[in-house]
């Protein structure tokens, strides 16, 4: 799955619009290294998002198409 698509999926970011923004801006690291929004995301990764002078780490859990909001949290795990 790509990256920007996750991010959305996920809900780390509300909308893919903004995740490709911020993939774009260099905010956003996988496994340590700059991503772009096209990235090929599979599980045992790790996400780095910068909001401003916090980051937020996560490991990708699973990666899935569709989920429902309730389930989205088990999607990924904080660091």
């Amino acid at each position: 799955m790509r990256l920007d698509k996750y991010l959305k999926v996920s809900r780390l970011i509300k909308r893919r619009s903004v995740a490709n923004e911020a993939c774009d801006a260099g905010r956003v690291f996988l496994n340590d290294k700059a991503a772009r929004a096209s990235a090929e995301v599979k599980p045992g990764d790790r996400i780095t998002i910068r909001f401003g002078n916090k980051d937020v780490s996560v490991e990708v859990v699973t990666v899935q198409e569709t989920i429902r909001k309730e389930e989205a949290k088990e999607m990924f795990k904080y660091l």
